[in-house]
């Protein structure tokens, strides 16, 4: 066998296990590069979400946020005040929405497009960019929400969220039943959504990504619009009562709207002025290392699904007397 022979006859070791290149982004919220130490980012992630559950206290961001917030807005007390016409149901809708801003899902929704903060070369795409997202999530929150809305005028006093029933030990209230459901659901899917990021489960928008690149930010819109679905907020509740006992769809859908569009001016703002001021800084930083982007979308994720689901539907049950124990902070 000749020298060339033998060259060609030899095994082509290098090609045989070479691995092929890393798929690029298959969404929004799926990147492509991911980090090496997946499995610690999740199990921190998981903790970061846990120790949230046991410090957070409903009754200072209720009461002391967003009782205050509302009041303040509003001139007068917002929960001894009744809503007299739909004008008053309306602006209170409003209020009570941006009064409720601190949520989890908020939290993780703004939290994952906050890569999304780009920059532009001209002062006009500076100024337009970021306000691309914002609009597709407001598609979803507000199909969502109007829909549900009209579904309350509709037959709202015979929903599990009318519901008066006090919550009594060792048993759990219709609204509270629909708030575990419809909590611990969002919480789970944030968490897949977090776990997609990183590829360690499918990316449930590859498909439909490639024709409509913006559904995963359409689906976040629908999934804070959710929260209407089982939040038990007092300022929520009262305005929900509102639109049931109205009897008019389109208040319902109105008034729901609205306080969806409440809920989330804030963490606009917010992220408006992280994508005018830093927006150029943020891309430098993910374009430094693209990893980073796809751990910084799995870690919003998968903190705040983790403290929803735990929060909604494991502490909940310890706080009926259900189950025996949950750790909580002193002041929670």
């Amino acid at each position: 066998m000749t020298q060339a022979d033998r060259r060609t006859s030899r095994p082509r070791a290098v090609d045989e296990i070479r691995l092929p290149s890393e798929p690029r982004a298959t969404s929004l919220f799926v990147p492509g590069d991911v980090p090496r130490r997946r499995g610690l980012i999740i199990l921190l992630s998981v903790l970061g979400g846990f120790l949230l559950t046991v410090v957070w206290s409903a009754e200072f961001v209720d009461q002391t946020i967003g009782d205050n917030i509302a009041n303040t807005m509003l001139g007068h007390d917002a929960k001894e005040t009744p809503l007299s016409g739909v004008v008053a149901g309306v602006i209170f809708a409003f209020v009570s929405g941006v009064a409720g801003t601190f949520t989890a899902c908020n939290v993780a929704a703004f939290g994952a497009i906050a890569p999304l903060a780009g920059t532009s070369d001209s002062r006009l795409g500076r100024f337009l960019t970021p306000l691309r997202p914002l609009g597709w999530m407001a598609v979803g929150m507000i199909a969502v929400s109007a829909v549900y809305g009209a579904i309350v005028g509709l037959v709202g006093t015979s929903m599990p969220q009318f519901s008066t029933a006090p919550n009594t030990p060792g048993s759990l209230s219709p609204r509270s039943i629909q708030s575990m459901v419809v909590f611990g659901l969002i919480g789970l899917i944030m968490v897949y959504l977090g776990l997609a990021a990183l590829k360690v489960v499918p990316d449930p928008f590859a498909r439909i990504s490639r024709r409509y690149p913006n559904a995963p930010l359409v689906f976040m819109g629908a999934l804070i619009a959710g929260f209407l679905i089982g939040r038990p907020f007092p300022l929520f509740r009262q305005m929900f009562r509102d639109a049931a006992e109205s009897g008019n769809p389109l208040y319902g859908a109105a008034a729901f709207t609205l306080q969806s569009i409440g809920n989330i001016v804030v963490m606009a703002v917010l992220f408006l002025l992280l994508a005018w001021f830093a927006g150029s800084r943020l891309q430098n930083w993910f374009a430094a290392r693209p990893s980073r982007l796809a751990a910084t979308i799995a870690v919003a994720f998968i903190v705040a699904g983790a403290f929803t689901f735990l929060y909604w539907d494991i502490r909940l049950l310890a706080r009926r007397e259900i189950i025996p124990w949950y750790p909580t902070a002193p002041w929670s």
